[in-house]
């Protein structure tokens, strides 16, 4: 989709943060270290979120979170990345063009769920991750809108992209 002047377009990992409150002995229980980043498989992601409290769902990683400030503060951002049609997928993709931020990236309609990362804040306000990248590390070349980069003043890529072994 041809954009009107855009400040700037992120590229990234698009994944769901989804918070809940929890004791450090659900965090032992899970074998997370309190305040570590843990990454994950599908079926952990699944078993963990099952036995976590209520949770509120919204979009996040890092360059979509930038993409959710640029737009807080009146500038016009983009974004690229990857979901799935899933109902995280339809998450991510509302909340981060309710904020004001263009995402056009069509979603994956076979193959690995959207990402998710999921935050387990304990009392004290630490947090530990549990993340599951999913569809987000399907973003290909066949992803990437030329016309959207050509229009943006800055292209932002976060670093997590660079994780992968294809990358």
């Amino acid at each position: 989709m041809k954009s009107a002047a855009i400040d700037v377009v992120g590229i990234g990992n698009a994944i769901v943060d989804v918070i809940a409150h929890a004791e450090e002995p659900f965090l032992a229980a899970q074998g997370f270290a309190k305040g570590s980043m843990n990454l994950i498989d599908s079926a952990r992601a699944e078993s963990l979120y099952a036995e976590m409290g209520p949770a509120i769902e919204s979009s996040g990683g890092s360059a979509g979170n930038t993409m959710a400030g640029i737009a807080s503060l009146g500038g016009a951002g983009a974004y690229i990345g990857k979901v799935r049609d899933d109902q995280l997928g339809a998450v991510f993709r509302h909340d981060i063009t309710a904020i004001g931020v263009q995402f056009d990236t069509p979603a994956a309609t076979t193959g690995p769920t959207t990402a998710r990362c999921l935050i387990m804040v304990t009392p004290d306000g630490q947090r530990t991750m549990g993340t599951y990248l999913g569809a987000c590390v399907e973003l290909g070349p066949d992803d990437i809108d030329e016309s959207l980069i050509a229009a943006a003043q800055v292209t932002y890529l976060e670093g997590y992209l660079f994780d992968p072994p294809q990358a």
